[in-house]
Protein backbone atom coordinates (compact mmCIF):
# COMPACT_ATOMS: atom_id res chain seq x y z
CA UNK A 1 0.00 0.00 0.00
CA UNK A 2 3.08 2.51 0.74
CA UNK A 3 4.28 1.64 -2.46
CA UNK A 4 1.05 2.83 -4.39
CA UNK A 5 0.58 5.72 -2.22
CA UNK A 6 4.14 6.64 -3.58
CA UNK A 7 3.27 6.26 -6.98
CA UNK A 8 4.04 2.86 -7.58
CA UNK A 9 2.55 2.03 -10.79
CA UNK A 10 2.47 -2.32 -10.35
CA UNK A 11 4.29 -4.83 -8.50
CA UNK A 12 6.64 -7.20 -9.70
CA UNK A 13 8.30 -10.54 -8.37
CA UNK A 14 11.79 -11.34 -8.52
CA UNK A 15 13.01 -12.66 -10.76
CA UNK A 16 10.81 -10.71 -13.43
CA UNK A 17 10.77 -11.92 -16.74
CA UNK A 18 11.49 -9.00 -19.56
CA UNK A 19 8.12 -9.48 -21.28
CA UNK A 20 6.76 -8.85 -17.84
CA UNK A 21 8.61 -5.78 -17.10
CA UNK A 22 8.13 -4.34 -20.75
CA UNK A 23 4.26 -5.17 -20.14
CA UNK A 24 4.52 -3.35 -16.87
CA UNK A 25 6.59 -0.23 -17.99
CA UNK A 26 3.57 -0.33 -20.85
CA UNK A 27 1.08 -0.13 -18.85
CA UNK A 28 2.79 2.55 -16.77
CA UNK A 29 3.15 4.93 -19.94
CA UNK A 30 -0.05 4.23 -20.91
CA UNK A 31 -1.33 5.54 -17.72
CA UNK A 32 1.12 9.27 -17.92
CA UNK A 33 0.29 9.17 -21.72
CA UNK A 34 -3.73 9.41 -20.34
CA UNK A 35 -3.47 11.53 -17.88
CA UNK A 36 -1.71 13.94 -20.07
CA UNK A 37 -5.26 13.83 -22.00
CA UNK A 38 -6.86 14.69 -19.16
CA UNK A 39 -5.00 17.58 -18.22
CA UNK A 40 -5.44 18.83 -21.44
CA UNK A 41 -9.61 18.15 -21.86
CA UNK A 42 -9.04 19.97 -18.11
CA UNK A 43 -7.71 22.82 -19.93
CA UNK A 44 -9.65 22.83 -22.88
CA UNK A 45 -12.80 22.68 -20.69
CA UNK A 46 -11.57 25.87 -18.69
CA UNK A 47 -11.03 27.57 -21.75
CA UNK A 48 -14.64 27.00 -22.81
CA UNK A 49 -16.07 27.98 -19.70
CA UNK A 50 -14.09 31.32 -19.75
CA UNK A 51 -16.22 32.72 -22.49
CA UNK A 52 -19.29 32.91 -20.57
CA UNK A 53 -20.73 36.18 -19.99
CA UNK A 54 -20.82 36.70 -15.59
CA UNK A 55 -24.72 36.55 -16.62
CA UNK A 56 -24.33 33.03 -18.28
CA UNK A 57 -22.02 32.22 -15.76
CA UNK A 58 -25.02 32.43 -13.23
CA UNK A 59 -27.65 30.36 -15.27
CA UNK A 60 -24.69 27.62 -15.87
CA UNK A 61 -24.23 27.57 -11.93
CA UNK A 62 -27.61 26.79 -11.10
CA UNK A 63 -28.23 24.22 -14.60
CA UNK A 64 -25.81 22.50 -13.20
CA UNK A 65 -27.87 22.10 -10.33
CA UNK A 66 -30.19 20.83 -11.57
CA UNK A 67 -32.76 23.77 -10.80
CA UNK A 68 -35.81 24.07 -13.54
CA UNK A 69 -35.75 27.15 -15.71
CA UNK A 70 -38.31 28.54 -13.88
CA UNK A 71 -36.65 28.83 -10.41
CA UNK A 72 -33.56 29.82 -11.99
CA UNK A 73 -35.54 33.45 -13.36
CA UNK A 74 -36.99 33.66 -10.12
CA UNK A 75 -33.71 33.36 -8.70
CA UNK A 76 -31.98 35.68 -10.57
CA UNK A 77 -34.87 38.47 -10.78
CA UNK A 78 -35.04 37.80 -15.16
CA UNK A 79 -37.46 36.15 -17.16
CA UNK A 80 -38.07 32.46 -17.87
CA UNK A 81 -37.45 33.35 -21.67
CA UNK A 82 -34.31 35.37 -21.04
CA UNK A 83 -32.85 31.98 -18.80
CA UNK A 84 -33.45 29.53 -21.94
CA UNK A 85 -31.70 32.35 -24.09
CA UNK A 86 -28.48 32.11 -21.39
CA UNK A 87 -28.94 28.45 -21.50
CA UNK A 88 -28.61 28.46 -25.72
CA UNK A 89 -26.11 30.95 -25.34
CA UNK A 90 -23.72 28.78 -22.78
CA UNK A 91 -24.44 25.17 -25.02
CA UNK A 92 -23.18 27.44 -28.37
CA UNK A 93 -20.28 29.11 -26.58
CA UNK A 94 -18.90 26.34 -24.82
CA UNK A 95 -19.54 23.61 -27.83
CA UNK A 96 -21.71 21.45 -26.40
CA UNK A 97 -24.51 19.55 -27.55
CA UNK A 98 -26.33 18.26 -24.14
CA UNK A 99 -26.81 18.89 -20.78
CA UNK A 100 -24.83 15.91 -19.58
CA UNK A 101 -22.06 17.33 -21.88
CA UNK A 102 -22.10 20.11 -20.19
CA UNK A 103 -22.46 18.92 -16.96
CA UNK A 104 -19.18 16.52 -18.06
CA UNK A 105 -17.35 20.09 -18.88
CA UNK A 106 -18.03 21.71 -15.67
CA UNK A 107 -16.57 19.14 -13.99
CA UNK A 108 -13.27 18.87 -15.74
CA UNK A 109 -13.07 22.44 -15.37
CA UNK A 110 -13.53 22.33 -11.96
CA UNK A 111 -10.92 19.08 -11.67
CA UNK A 112 -13.65 16.43 -10.31
CA UNK A 113 -14.46 13.52 -11.81
CA UNK A 114 -17.62 12.46 -12.60
CA UNK A 115 -19.63 10.06 -11.30
CA UNK A 116 -20.20 6.87 -12.74
CA UNK A 117 -23.87 5.36 -13.58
Amino acid sequence: IQAMKAGAADFLEKPVRPDELLASIGRALERIRDSGKLAEWRKTAAERLARLTPRERDVLDLVVRGRPNKIIAHDLGISQRTVENHRAAVMKRTGVASLPDLIRLVMAAADRPPHSA
